[in-house]
């Protein structure tokens, strides 16, 4: 268990005992000021409300009721009522003890593990990856490698977009260019910008209603399984997923083609889920389309209107919706998950919102299968409008990769002139693509954000260069001094406040790594990762390592350094970015 979280059963305890209400709850919060302790109890003050007393009265009721002796100094009643809570050195000493002694430094594993499906990246086959697609990869990826790190059993689902009507117009544009060119050159040529093959392909569906018209009957002939069709579309399907691995080894994101897991699987299940909702009694029929409609959604409309979810069009053919309530049914009963996180723009919430009810009402998701939206806001250029080209066309993915990898050469070239060429691309392979990732990250993924390339790749703030840089600077002293760090073993002594303050922010990775998990927000670790390079800086410039007077204290501050590498290393890692053991 964590230490956040034994506090707050402890003083939950205290506080059950001094007479506060049912479900008052401890309220611990991490202090910004360490030399009044380094966590805050809050609960007194909503507790004291309840019962109509002072706060500050209520506090020493807690006091008089809490035993932390074997984990903090005397506790201290501040201000109206909080709980200065100081954890003692002897305790971190033997804490940070036994994580420097374990493989996941202290991080606990869950008394049942949970079977965690995160649906996250989900592009459209029929285009290569833009920007958009960007959030949802880094930020499931994030939350994949968190969950498989705590030991949950992790289902990655790339749930893309492989069916519908764009294959129509896509195969037939193909068979047009095979009509004029039976040898497959110039198809082959074009195919080779899946974009701009997209693009030509929808100017003629725009514009020529006999293609337009092809296009449709190639999209019946796909969902009768017509061969030559199918065989199109497993191209274009190839192609596609050959551009998203492309992108994805480049990201060093964990998606593999056996994570693929897209529309077209669901097909077949689809006028089942119809079937299965109207013999639930759920199906009304509006304008001629199928809906389901739920009663927190009636009259939430424009004028009132109630807001249905459609899940088969008046012409038979089935939406989002369907495929997505077929895949609740999927991930429940075929790979028996307890947790659903779906990575997706925020924009998609009213969607998420009721697919959830109707897979709740139909008995497709079970009460305990817990189903959570995990939305995101916009990557917005410097004119805060959605991140586009100077021309306002839509920036592929992997462009923009291109352009973080030759910022940061440049970078690295002006810093360091002297290393090889061939040195200077790997380092800002590392650096450009981890401060795309990190920027991205370390933002509330609530929120909309505006992309800078300065601030990203800068060597200051809460940046991936800066974590990286930390961390290259903390192995250093092993390298400069040609100490191995295998000599680093022995007993952590904690006696000044740096030592201490720097102890304290180490042993709380376990419980911000059990934050990110539930509140499914990686930016808790970026900022967890730039308190931690704060306090190394404040540890670094107050306590003498390699000149420390005491043997046992220079043996002491050497293992504090390789658990803050340690620790930095971990941590970037579980955001998917790569360190440097020089920089």
């Amino acid at each position: 268990m964590n230490l956040k979280a034994q506090l707050e059963i402890r003083i939950s305890d205290a506080l059950a005992a001094a007479g506060a209400p049912d479900g008052s709850g401890a309220l611990i919060a991490r202090s910004n000021k360490p030399q009044f302790g380094h966590y805050q109890a809050n609960g007194c003050m909503a507790a004291a409300k309840a019962l109509k007393i002072n706060p500050r009265d209520l506090a020493q009721k807690v006091l008089d009721n809490l035993d932390l002796s074997d984990i903090a100094e005397p506790l201290e009643i501040a201000g109206p009522g909080f709980l200065n809570i100081r954890i003692k050195p002897e305790w971190l000493a033997r804490r940070l003890t036994e994580a420097e002694r374990d493989p996941k430094l202290g991080v606990p594993t869950p008394e049942k593990p949970q079977t965690v499906v995160v649906d996250y990246s989900a592009p459209n086959l029929a285009k290569e990856m833009h920007v958009g697609h960007l959030r949802s990869t880094i930020i499931g990826d994030a939350m994949a490698r968190v969950l498989d790190f705590i030991g949950h059993k992790v289902v990655r689902q790339n749930h893309v977009g492989d069916w519908g009507t764009q294959f129509g117009m896509l195969i037939a544009y193909l068979n047009d260019l095979a009509a004029d060119d039976p040898q497959g050159t110039q198809a082959d040529a074009e195919l080779s910008d899946l974009e701009d093959f997209y693009r030509k392909s929808k100017q003629r569906f725009d514009s020529d209603e006999e293609f337009a018209n092809t296009a449709r009957q190639q999209v019946v002939s796909l969902q009768a399984g017509d061969a030559a069709t199918l065989e199109a579309w497993r191209k274009f399907r190839k192609i596609s997923l050959s551009h998203c691995s492309d992108v994805y080894r480049r990201l060093g994101v964990l998606l593999t083609d056996d994570d693929v897991y897209g529309e077209s699987e669901y097909n077949d299940d689809l006028v089942n889920v119809i079937d299965d909702l109207r013999s639930a009694g759920l199906l009304e029929e509006s304008q001629g389309a199928q809906c389901v409609f739920l009663d927190e959604f009636r009259g939430k409309g424009e004028d009132d209107a109630d807001v249905p979810l459609i899940v088969q069009k008046s012409d038979g053919g089935y939406l989002y919706a369907t495929t997505d309530l077929a895949g609740i049914r999927y991930r429940q009963t075929q790979l028996n998950a307890d947790r659903a996180l779906y990575v997706t723009d925020s924009r998609q919430g009213m969607h998420f919102t009721q697919v959830f009810g109707v897979a709740r009402k139909a008995g497709f998701a079970k009460p305990e299968f817990m189903l959570e939206h995990v939305p995101f806001g916009m990557m917005l250029g410097s004119d805060r409008r959605p991140f586009k080209t100077r021309t306002g066309g839509t920036i592929k993915l992997t462009d923009l990769l291109t352009e973080a990898e030759q910022r940061a050469f440049d970078l690295v070239s002006e810093k360091t002139p002297d290393l090889d060429e061939a040195r200077r691309k790997e380092i800002a392979a590392i650096v450009g693509i981890g401060a795309v990732k990190y920027a991205d990250l370390s933002q509330n993924r609530a929120s909309d954000y505006v992309f800078s390339w300065d601030k990203m790749l800068s060597m200051d703030g809460n940046t991936a260069p800066y974590m990286q840089y930390a961390y290259a600077r903390v192995k250093a002293i092993f390298r400069k001094a040609g100490i191995d760090e295998s000599q680093a073993v022995g007993q952590i002594v904690l006696t000044e406040a740096a030592e201490i303050n720097l102890a304290v922010k180490i042993a709380q990775l376990p419980e911000t790594i059990h934050s990110v998990s539930v509140e499914c927000m990686p930016n808790l670790l970026c900022s967890y990762l730039y308190e931690l390079a704060g306090a190394y800086m404040t540890f670094y410039e107050a306590c003498p390592v390699l000149k420390a007077d005491d043997p046992a204290a220079r043996t002491s501050r050497l293992m504090l350094c390789l658990l803050t590498a340690r620790t930095i290393k971990k941590a970037l890692g579980l955001l998917g970015i790569d360190i440097l053991e020089q920089m």
